[in-house]
Protein backbone atom coordinates (compact mmCIF):
# COMPACT_ATOMS: atom_id res chain seq x y z
CA UNK A 1 0.00 0.00 0.00
CA UNK A 2 1.24 3.21 -0.75
CA UNK A 3 2.36 6.28 1.12
CA UNK A 4 -0.98 8.15 -0.19
CA UNK A 5 -3.23 5.53 0.02
CA UNK A 6 -2.13 5.02 3.65
CA UNK A 7 -2.68 8.82 4.61
CA UNK A 8 -6.24 8.49 2.52
CA UNK A 9 -7.10 5.24 5.06
CA UNK A 10 -6.09 7.70 8.07
CA UNK A 11 -8.36 10.62 6.77
CA UNK A 12 -11.16 8.29 5.96
CA UNK A 13 -11.05 7.05 9.53
CA UNK A 14 -11.05 10.57 10.99
CA UNK A 15 -13.75 12.00 8.98
CA UNK A 16 -15.60 8.88 9.38
CA UNK A 17 -15.42 8.76 13.15
CA UNK A 18 -16.31 12.64 14.03
CA UNK A 19 -19.23 11.95 11.45
CA UNK A 20 -19.95 8.99 13.80
CA UNK A 21 -19.66 10.75 16.80
CA UNK A 22 -21.15 13.90 16.09
CA UNK A 23 -18.23 16.37 16.49
CA UNK A 24 -15.99 18.55 14.00
CA UNK A 25 -13.37 17.05 12.17
CA UNK A 26 -10.51 19.59 12.48
CA UNK A 27 -11.40 19.16 16.36
CA UNK A 28 -10.74 15.26 16.46
CA UNK A 29 -7.67 15.90 14.21
CA UNK A 30 -6.21 18.09 16.30
CA UNK A 31 -7.05 15.58 19.40
CA UNK A 32 -5.11 12.94 17.07
CA UNK A 33 -2.11 15.56 16.70
CA UNK A 34 -2.18 15.91 20.08
CA UNK A 35 -2.99 12.27 21.36
CA UNK A 36 -2.56 9.97 18.63
CA UNK A 37 -4.03 6.69 18.98
CA UNK A 38 -1.42 4.27 16.83
CA UNK A 39 2.45 4.62 17.45
CA UNK A 40 2.84 6.20 13.71
CA UNK A 41 2.33 9.78 13.65
CA UNK A 42 -0.29 11.24 10.83
CA UNK A 43 1.17 11.24 7.56
CA UNK A 44 1.76 14.94 6.24
CA UNK A 45 -1.29 14.20 3.80
CA UNK A 46 -3.76 13.03 5.94
CA UNK A 47 -3.16 16.32 8.04
CA UNK A 48 -3.53 18.50 4.03
CA UNK A 49 -6.41 16.17 3.53
CA UNK A 50 -8.82 16.33 6.44
CA UNK A 51 -7.89 20.62 7.08
CA UNK A 52 -8.98 20.55 2.94
CA UNK A 53 -12.13 18.47 3.62
CA UNK A 54 -13.07 20.83 6.69
CA UNK A 55 -12.19 23.84 4.99
CA UNK A 56 -14.34 23.28 1.78
CA UNK A 57 -16.98 21.39 3.66
CA UNK A 58 -20.26 23.05 2.80
CA UNK A 59 -18.95 23.61 -0.81
CA UNK A 60 -17.99 19.53 -1.21
CA UNK A 61 -21.62 19.02 0.85
CA UNK A 62 -23.01 21.20 -1.82
CA UNK A 63 -21.80 19.47 -4.85
CA UNK A 64 -22.44 15.90 -3.12
CA UNK A 65 -25.79 16.91 -2.84
CA UNK A 66 -26.04 18.43 -6.36
CA UNK A 67 -24.82 15.42 -8.70
CA UNK A 68 -25.95 12.23 -6.40
CA UNK A 69 -29.26 11.61 -7.78
CA UNK A 70 -31.85 10.27 -5.52
CA UNK A 71 -29.73 10.49 -2.61
CA UNK A 72 -29.34 12.78 0.14
CA UNK A 73 -26.04 13.12 1.58
CA UNK A 74 -27.37 12.61 5.01
CA UNK A 75 -29.63 9.16 3.39
CA UNK A 76 -25.77 8.24 2.09
CA UNK A 77 -23.82 5.51 4.60
CA UNK A 78 -21.04 7.56 6.97
CA UNK A 79 -18.45 5.62 5.17
CA UNK A 80 -19.53 6.95 1.77
CA UNK A 81 -19.90 10.34 2.62
CA UNK A 82 -16.59 10.41 4.14
CA UNK A 83 -14.84 8.81 0.37
CA UNK A 84 -16.95 10.98 -1.32
CA UNK A 85 -15.15 14.15 0.69
CA UNK A 86 -11.95 12.79 0.25
CA UNK A 87 -12.10 12.55 -3.36
CA UNK A 88 -13.87 15.07 -3.79
CA UNK A 89 -11.58 17.49 -2.54
CA UNK A 90 -8.83 15.79 -3.99
CA UNK A 91 -10.56 16.45 -7.43
CA UNK A 92 -11.89 19.63 -6.99
CA UNK A 93 -9.26 21.48 -5.01
CA UNK A 94 -6.25 19.48 -5.01
CA UNK A 95 -3.82 19.70 -7.99
CA UNK A 96 -1.80 17.35 -6.99
CA UNK A 97 -3.38 14.21 -7.56
CA UNK A 98 -4.57 13.14 -11.29
CA UNK A 99 -8.39 12.85 -11.32
CA UNK A 100 -8.44 9.10 -12.27
CA UNK A 101 -6.72 8.37 -9.23
CA UNK A 102 -8.82 10.14 -6.66
CA UNK A 103 -11.90 8.25 -8.07
CA UNK A 104 -9.97 4.91 -8.05
CA UNK A 105 -8.58 5.16 -4.48
CA UNK A 106 -12.29 6.03 -3.57
CA UNK A 107 -13.21 3.08 -5.40
CA UNK A 108 -10.99 0.67 -3.52
CA UNK A 109 -11.88 2.27 -0.45
CA UNK A 110 -15.49 1.62 -0.91
CA UNK A 111 -14.80 -1.92 -1.89
CA UNK A 112 -13.14 -2.99 1.63
CA UNK A 113 -15.21 -0.98 3.49
CA UNK A 114 -19.03 -0.39 2.36
CA UNK A 115 -21.57 -1.98 0.38
CA UNK A 116 -21.60 -4.12 -2.84
CA UNK A 117 -23.89 -1.01 -4.32
CA UNK A 118 -21.11 1.90 -3.38
CA UNK A 119 -18.33 1.14 -5.04
CA UNK A 120 -20.52 1.81 -8.57
CA UNK A 121 -22.10 4.78 -6.44
CA UNK A 122 -18.87 6.57 -5.86
CA UNK A 123 -17.23 5.95 -8.95
CA UNK A 124 -20.30 7.69 -11.39
CA UNK A 125 -21.03 10.79 -8.57
CA UNK A 126 -16.85 11.37 -8.66
CA UNK A 127 -16.77 10.69 -12.71
CA UNK A 128 -20.01 13.46 -12.84
CA UNK A 129 -18.29 15.76 -10.55
CA UNK A 130 -14.95 15.36 -12.19
CA UNK A 131 -16.47 16.15 -15.38
CA UNK A 132 -17.97 19.37 -13.87
CA UNK A 133 -15.36 20.62 -12.06
CA UNK A 134 -13.63 23.59 -14.93
CA UNK A 135 -17.24 24.83 -14.40
CA UNK A 136 -17.25 25.37 -11.01
CA UNK A 137 -16.28 28.44 -9.51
Amino acid sequence: MGARTKSRKRALDILFEADQRGVDAQALLLERLARPVTPAPLPDYTITLVEGVVRCWTEITDLLATYSQGWSVERMPAVDRAILRLATWEIVYSDEVPDAVAIDEAVEMAKSLSTDESPSFINGLLARIAEVKHTLG
